[in-house]
């Protein structure tokens, strides 16, 4: 996984707004996610990945990339998603190849008031394409339900759709296949309006994929996975039109240090904030075909060139101190006595525990919003087999103390409470430290 040492960026903070919970890396927490396009529909983010399954026989192929469906999910302030449910399955659509489980990663767009579901797949008919080609769906809400088109995008072969419309309201569909290629659409956005064309001002040397396209300022944006060594890392290049020529301008998110092979992402702009959508295997450390998506902020520097973006487990926005806080996705670790660990290593979408070996051990969460309103109690679902003590602070290991919980003996989770000593009211950082030299473990916190 992830350096879990990273410092977590909180300019985003004062940008979210109302009580949230599970802000957080990764998003989603109970099944796998992957290659996710994040779109702002009427002040709603709606979030359309890859679904990434297990192989089972007969299902897939084992030790491969296996997508039968997507999901559709949404926030209104980047914390809290719905899952709004399967939205397209393989077996449903008239002309893709049955039980081929190569739903790979789509996009969505708005357009007349439609909404275009773009998804790559393997075609039934080799006519067609004896690869992948790109399918559209149709909906009249961002959730579904969504009606596959009878037939693929003639003329495109290959993966990852990414739509972009310009502020001349002319369309653009992009994909990959070993290069990156451009084309305008039709206004009915199921045909294309011009040949492909290859955007060959990109690196030759690794595979390309995954583009993403948008405009700032006048200036269009073209960003893309690229394995110049071994794995995947988050590029872009710039122009003063959507079809290119094309400059390499530099590197968005750098490979990922645990060996994930695949990054794949979308970049949004919400509330004057842009954001880095984006995958790691945090859910599957051990298989990297199975993803979570993440998000944490982007930035521009004045000259319009993108700051590269450090990952970090905390991700955006405020948690709400009345809500489960989970320490394990936090801000900042002691460098020794804690570290994190799988609460269930048969079912890791139990998620993480923090674990206290010693006194030395400290864990920092930032962004826990506690109102204005005083909170009386905190309380943690902890274990501790010869009992021990836990401290609680706001700002920093030296900020006032907010309580002092003592952790009866016990090797069973327990939930238990203690008052607080005093109250910070307002967005604080959160730092809890075990006080006692025995083992202590605590799946979340919370204040009432």
């Amino acid at each position: 996984m992830l350096n879990r040492r990273l410092p977590y960026i909180l300019g985003a903070l004062a940008c979210l707004c109302g009580g949230a919970a599970q802000a957080q890396n990764p998003i989603v927490t109970n099944q796998f996610t992957a290659d996710p396009t994040a779109r702002a529909f009427n002040g709603r983010v709606y979030v359309y990945p890859s679904h990434d399954i297990r192989a089972t026989p007969g299902h897939g192929r084992a030790g491969w990339f296996v997508m039968e469906d997507y999901h559709v999910f949404s926030s209104a302030n980047l914390t809290e998603w719905t899952d709004h449910g399967v939205i397209v399955t393989q077996n449903k659509v008239p002309w893709v190849k049955p039980d081929s489980y190569s739903m790979w990663a789509p996009d969505c767009m708005f357009r007349n008031g439609k909404y275009y579901f773009y998804f790559p797949t393997t075609p039934r008919d080799t006519t067609i394409s004896k690869g992948f080609t790109v399918g559209v769906a149709v909906s009249d809400k961002p959730t579904g339900p969504f009606v596959p088109q009878p037939l693929p995008i003639k003329g495109v072969r290959g993966i990852d759709p990414n739509v972009f419309i310009d502020k001349d309201g002319q369309a653009y569909l992009y994909w990959s296949q070993g290069n990156i290629y451009g084309a305008k659409l039709k206004e009915n956005m199921l045909e294309l309006a011009s040949e492909p064309k290859t955007l060959g001002e990109l690196p030759t040397k690794g595979l390309k994929e995954g583009p993403y396209l948008f405009e700032r300022n006048g200036t269009y944006y073209l960003t893309y996975p690229h394995v110049e060594n071994k794995t995947e890392r988050l590029e872009y290049a710039t122009s003063t039109s959507p079809l290119g020529p094309f400059t390499v301008k530099g590197v968005i998110m750098d490979e990922s240090p645990t060996g994930c092979w695949t990054n794949h992402h979308s970049l949004l702009e919400f509330k004057n904030q842009w954001y880095l959508f984006y995958h790691h295997n945090d859910l599957s450390p051990a298989f990297d075909k199975n993803r979570s998506v993440r998000i944490d902020s982007l930035f521009f520097k004045p000259d319009g060139s993108i700051q590269k973006v450090i990952p970090t487990l905390r991700g955006v926005g405020l948690t709400d101190a009345k809500q489960k806080i989970q320490l394990d996705r936090y801000s900042r670790l002691s460098s020794s006595g804690a570290n994190i660990a799988f609460l269930d290593t048969a079912n890791k979408f139990q998620g993480w525990k923090t674990v206290f070996a010693n006194n030395q051990g400290w864990v920092q969460y930032n962004g826990v919003a506690f109102g204005k309103q005083a909170l009386k109690t905190v309380m943690l679902r902890t274990m501790a087999a010869a009992g021990a003590t836990v401290q609680l602070r706001a700002d920093g290991a030296t900020g006032p103390v907010l309580a002092q919980v003592t952790v009866p003996k016990g090797s069973q989770w327990q939930e238990v409470k203690a008052p607080l000593s005093a109250f910070k009211p307002g967005t604080h950082t959160l730092v809890v430290s075990s006080k006692t030299n025995t083992a202590v473990e605590i799946d979340w916190v919370k204040f009432e």
